[in-house]
């Protein structure tokens, strides 16, 4: 039971570093120092770097050491096609099944990234989104759709670390969200779709740009 909690502390510790980018694309991830922050031996570590390469957050370096993955524009143009698809399905089937109480959640949402959005704190803003997408898969009750959502947001976010969007470009992102749960509540997949597409296409962003 113990080698379990410290295999789920290596890998919320690890994962946690990658997605903040306190450990950027090519760092070397050393079990033993690893295993030190912990308080744990080697053996929790490895099963929680094990879990990381599964997900798509590491990958094994020419020594055989697990580095922290990078992604090139190529994996970048690929996770927005998959965006497009995934959430796609999430948004038309959220038109269908969505309760009232997971709208209210999503405007909630809302008004907290306005918030954010408008003292420019672009961190806050990027868990704040990330949390209204997967919402949707939630009430659209597709979980396994949600798990994969889930990893691929961990994707996007390991791609555009050090983005910066100023106050102005962050509002507009949430007047796109705004408008796709209006398209929800009306129980209108095709506007719900369109919307969420247009919104998509405009999020396709490198760590220089400033677009959404």
């Amino acid at each position: 039971m113990e080698r379990g909690r410290l295999a789920d502390r290596a890998y919320w510790h690890v994962r946690n570093g990658i997605l903040s980018g306190d450990l950027p694309p090519g760092t070397v991830l050393a079990e033993s120092e690893l295993a030190h922050v912990i308080g744990g031996s080697r053996t929790p570590v490895r099963q929680a770097l094990g879990r990381l390469l599964q997900e798509g957050l590491t990958e094994v370096g020419p020594r055989r050491q697990s580095i922290v993955r990078g992604f090139t524009p190529d994996h970048r143009e690929e996770m927005q096609l998959l965006r497009e698809a995934l959430e796609g399905v999430a948004v038309r089937r959220a038109c269908e099944v969505i309760e009232l109480g997971e709208v209210d959640r999503l405007r909630l949402l809302i008004i907290q990234q306005r918030r954010v959005a408008a003292a420019g704190l672009n961190d806050q803003f990027l868990e704040l989104d990330e949390q209204f997408h997967l919402s949707i898969a939630e009430g659209a009750r597709l979980p396994i759709l949600h798990a994969f959502l889930g990893q691929l947001r961990g994707f996007v976010r390991v791609a555009t670390l050090g983005a910066i969007r100023p106050p102005r470009v962050l509002d507009e992102v949430v007047n796109e969200h705004e408008r796709i749960v209006d398209a929800i509540e009306a129980h209108d997949p095709e506007r719900a779709l369109r919307t969420l597409v247009d919104h998509l296409a405009r999020s396709d962003y490198t760590p220089s740009d400033v677009s959404p």
